[in-house]
């Protein structure tokens, strides 16, 4: 899962399951249930094995784990903050309903994103359309770059 969503360090990766596991017990549920440590083995050089962290998901573990973890860095603006309203919303909702359970939490989600992108839609926003914002690590080398063929030229 953790290369389905794009993240390239596990430290990261672990960081948006321990937000999921938050996440989960704010909800009522058993995290244990959901998220649960494990660990599997991984093929080294010249044949040699190492020992890793690794967990075992349900569904609803990975759904909060995409819902709470790190927004991809290339991602336009306008749609981090409409994941972030929506979320807001819910967590609002969940308390304010005393939502309990995972199916009525994930329908009030679903509900608020529907809400969320019925706006964006209305207001001529369609978030599948906007381009992608350019990734930060790749502005950053540029940058970079720049500024040292900026320093080039002076010498």
């Amino acid at each position: 899962m953790q290369k389905l969503l794009g993240y390239a360090k596990w430290q990261t990766f672990s960081f948006s399951i321990e937000k999921a596991k938050v996440a989960c017990k704010q909800a009522g549920q058993d995290v244990g249930h959901h998220i649960t440590g494990a660990s599997k083995m991984i093929e080294l050089a010249k044949g040699a094995q190492r020992e890793i962290d690794d967990y075992l998901l349900t569904r609803y573990a990975c759904y909060l784990i995409a819902q709470n973890g790190a927004v991809a860095d290339f991602l336009p603006t306008v749609s981090i903050t409409a994941k972030k309203l929506a979320a807001e919303m819910t967590s609002v909702n969940v308390q304010s309903k005393d939502l309990y359970g995972q199916q009525p939490i994930e329908n009030e989600h679903v509900e608020n994103n529907k809400a969320v992108r019925e706006m964006l839609v209305g207001r001529g926003i369609v978030p599948e359309q906007l381009p992608p914002a350019e990734d930060i690590k790749k502005v950053e080398k540029r940058l970079k770059k720049d500024d040292k063929a900026a320093l080039a030229t002076e010498n």
